[in-house]
């Protein structure tokens, strides 16, 4: 869950991540043990203490950010404070399009009202759907993407030995059993006969460990892996959300997996600082498979050709000015996509996202809002 929208959206993401977003914005098989031998055995062949790169040959100390070092992207500042490096791992720049994602599934309810228990609720869900799962989506993929790292961005935790293997696996159990928790706890405080919200819950976190783990490792494929992270980021959040406040419905899971082929194009913009390091480890991300330049026009072309369909679905439905509304937020986002990401999508990624994706997630409103009456 969460892992998601890499890093609404986020909606992940991304994860929504964006840094590095690819949760990816949710559980590792329970047969897995928490000792370090069969947990490595799992990740990869190669321990992860053999990948130690210098931090400094990529990006030295002395001129990384704290502040990016605290949201877990790009340009972090060498760290010590162990508290400050688990904060890292967990990417909470990844972590608003899961708890945007909450907020349009209550709206999508029409039963949510602006009482103390109301509120109560929609915190803790967004609690298990950012910080916890989210962030143990995170962290799962850092270990996973140890190898990767070291050759994009060697100065993350993991690669560059800021942060031991046990520690991590640590984090992983406590983030994934604490989001499990809250799941369960708030079907019991919504009187579920059937525990939906933990089994999204499972669910979400299944979905994020086979995304990033062996054998499976669904980032391998472009197409699948973007989809799945999508589907992490925009669907789990929302029908996490609407179920804890009213009752998910046929229609608003097919709206809602239609919306994660937008979140697939969000994934695809995460893909493209990778290029290196995914050809190297055999990752057929859709920048490496396709080319950069093809991979551009079907980043966009997903996040637009998605919107649009949606309008048009709310039109057919008898909603024309929440149809209008969408379309509005629509073309903000293409200005952009042209004036920042489709003419350079490694420089000016962090600033397109910055600059549309508010767009696109006030867009998920709308259809939330909609679909409510």
């Amino acid at each position: 869950m969460a892992s998601s929208l890499r890093s609404v959206l986020s909606i992940n993401s991304s994860t929504i991540h964006t840094n590095r977003v690819r949760t990816h914005s949710l559980l590792p098989p329970l047969s897995i043990s928490v000792t370090r031998r069969r947990f490595t055995i799992r990740a990869t062949e190669t321990d992860a203490n053999e990948v130690k790169p210098q931090a400094p040959d990529k990006a030295p100390a002395s001129s990384g950010s704290s502040f990016n070092q605290l949201l877990g992207i790009k340009g972090a500042a060498q760290e010590t404070n162990k508290w400050k490096i688990r904060l890292q791992l967990t990417k909470p720049v990844t972590w608003p399009p899961l708890v945007w994602g909450v907020v349009c599934g209550a709206a999508a309810s029409g039963n949510f009202h602006w009482n103390f228990e109301d509120v109560a609720k929609s915190i803790v869900c967004m609690l298990m759907s950012g910080p916890f799962l989210t962030g143990y989506t995170q962290t799962v993929n850092d270990y996973y993407d140890r190898e990767i790292d070291a050759i994009n961005e060697p100065y993350r935790p993991i690669p560059s030995g800021a942060i031991s293997e046990n520690e991590v696996i640590t984090q992983v159990w406590v983030l994934l059993l604490g989001g499990l928790g809250l799941g369960g706890l708030l079907d019991v405080w919504a009187g579920h006969n059937f525990p939906i919200i933990f089994y999204l819950a499972l669910g979400g976190s299944l979905l994020s460990y086979i995304y990033s783990a062996p054998p499976l490792k669904l980032k391998q494929n472009g197409w699948i892996g973007n989809f799945a992270l999508g589907a992490s980021y925009i669907s789990l959040p929302w029908w996490a959300g609407q179920a804890l406040f009213g009752t998910l419905t046929p229609d608003i899971i097919v709206l809602t997996i239609l919306y994660s082929i937008a979140g697939l194009g969000i994934a695809i913009v995460n893909d493209f600082k990778s290029i290196e390091g995914d050809r190297a480890m055999g990752l057929q991300s859709l920048p490496v498979a396709f080319g950069a330049e093809t991979a551009k026009w079907i980043c966009v072309g997903a996040i637009d050709i998605t919107q649009i369909s949606v309008a048009g679905y709310l039109l057919g439905a008898g909603k024309p000015y929440y149809a209008l509304a969408l379309l509005a937020l629509i073309i903000p986002q293409v200005v952009f996509q042209f004036q920042y990401f489709l003419k350079d999508p490694v420089k000016y990624d962090v600033k397109y996202q910055a600059s549309a994706q508010p767009f696109l997630v006030l867009g998920l409103l709308v259809t939330a809002l909609a679909t409510s009456h």
